[in-house]
């Protein structure tokens, strides 16, 4: 049985990092001590051992470890002996390069069908998209390909942000980007705001959170959905 959360972030304005989440991490993991990081996103360009350390402190909260998957000398073996999977934010082309480059996209993909539970933040909720071309991220590094590992039938745009009607600045909006993939593109797209996450059980995939989120689907006007609403018609 699938078990997925996909937040937008994992930090909210005035909390800790993963602080919002705690609580539902701590269900969310319960069946494991030990929980394999996957921190090739590297925000801010952050060495994996200092990330992991991060991330650590968090869990210690809840009573669980963290190791880091730069540690294993075998890393698609250590995808497969995990007994849960927790992939930080960052920038996502670092992320999906670094994926590519281990092969072990697959592997996480097969686990985590499997029953492995997962976590994923900004860059590592990306991933759980069919694609990673709606990452707000800066294309630093250049991947092998865009395509991800599609656990959700759509696309997700974390961090989503809402026009600002008093701002003077003149670059895009998120929704003018969106829509612009849609130029190109057919797939879905999920504004998910920060405080809000995707819960996936097995075939369930709901809205959860504090926040609306913000749908965009091909030659449509782009509308809101609640918290707490099942996300499977988008297809």
């Amino acid at each position: 049985m699938r078990s997925l959360i996909i937040a937008s972030t994992s930090t909210i304005h005035g909390s800790d990092y993963l602080e919002y989440l705690l609580d539902e991490l701590s269900i969310h993991f319960k069946s494991c001590e030990e929980i394999l990081f996957i921190p090739y996103a590297r925000p801010g360009g952050i060495t994996h051992n200092e990330y992991t350390e991060k991330a650590s402190e968090a869990f210690k909260k809840i009573g669980k470890s963290l190791k880091g998957i730069h540690e294993f000398e075998d890393p698609k073996k250590a995808i497969y002996d995990a007994k849960g999977i927790f992939v930080g934010g960052g920038n996502t082309f670092v992320l999906v390069n670094q994926l590519y480059k281990n092969d072990i996209l697959t592997a996480i993909k097969s686990v985590v069908e499997n029953g492995t539970p997962y976590l994923g933040t900004s860059a590592g909720s990306n991933i759980c998209g069919l694609t990673m071309n709606t990452t707000n991220d800066m294309p630093i590094v250049y991947p092998p390909s865009f395509k991800t590992i599609g656990f959700v039938p759509f696309n997700i745009n974390p961090h989503y942000l809402d026009p600002n009607p008093d701002s003077t600045h003149m670059g895009e909006t998120r929704e003018t980007r969106i829509k612009e993939f849609h130029a190109y593109n057919t797939p879905p797209v999920i504004g998910l705001r920060e405080g809000s996450w995707i819960s996936v059980e097995n075939n369930n995939i709901s809205l959860k959170g504090i926040y609306k989120a913000r749908i965009f689907e091909h030659n449509k006007d782009p509308y809101e959905i609640s918290t707490e609403a099942d996300l499977s018609f988008l297809t």
